[in-house]
């Protein structure tokens, strides 16, 4: 009987999983996640630095680089609010899901340079372990997420908003922080105050018709 029971248990639960449409168990991915960063429409940054702690207390130091961004026109107050969230991101290889992230980085538009030490809430890697593990419910048909993600939206004041995306690739706010400006100035002060871009002519354009929108991020 034993055996019958446990022979029995182990076909119900067999057949669960084979009847689960959205199970993304044995979808392919990647065992890593990816950090990007955005910028405001017109609001040029530049990532100087950035670190990753992982939940484990492991910590992965990052290079700096470039935002995702745009220059839609000058139709509208584009850089206003978060209109879009990056894709463009690099795998943090080695690192279990983030427990804070470190940034440093140059406002090109204002000028300034803020650093930040970003708490990530058990909310956000609750979705990030969701999502490769699911399949959207909108295209069960298709596999689930390859890699979760983490997006920083760095904007003009300090203002740092955080998002993850969930099993349907949609982005999920799921903290904004304020952060404080790196007294040593840009590069850590040694570049005699220099930022590593200057402010291009659309951001020009665009800010003497708009001006900053301090208080929309």
């Amino acid at each position: 009987m034993r055996v019958f029971n446990a022979l029995l248990g182990a076909l119900l639960l067999t057949s669960c999983q084979a009847s689960d449409p959205l199970s993304g168990k044995n979808d392919p991915k990647n065992p890593w996640w990816e950090l990007g960063f955005t910028e405001p429409y017109y609001m040029k940054v530049w990532v100087e630095d950035s670190t990753v702690e992982d939940i484990n207390g492991k910590q992965f130091h990052r290079t700096g680089g470039t935002a995702a961004g745009g220059r839609p026109g000058y139709e509208k107050e584009w850089a206003r609010g978060w209109d879009g969230v990056g894709i463009d991101g690099k795998s943090v290889v080695g690192a279990d899901l983030p427990k804070r992230i470190f940034v440093r980085w140059q406002s090109v538009v204002e000028p300034q340079t803020y650093r930040v030490w970003v708490d990530i809430p058990e909310e956000a890697r609750q979705i990030m372990r969701k999502t490769t593990a699911r399949r959207c419910p909108e295209t069960p048909q298709q596999t689930a997420s390859y890699m979760a993600s983490v997006n920083l939206g760095l904007a003009p004041g300090g203002i740092v908003q955080v998002w993850v995306r969930d099993e349907c690739h949609h982005p999920i706010k799921v903290t904004r922080v304020q952060a404080e400006v790196e007294p040593l100035g840009p590069s850590q002060g040694k570049t005699n105050g220099r930022y590593a871009y200057q402010i291009s002519e659309g951001s020009k354009r665009y800010i003497e018709k708009y001006g900053i929108p301090y208080g929309s991020w």
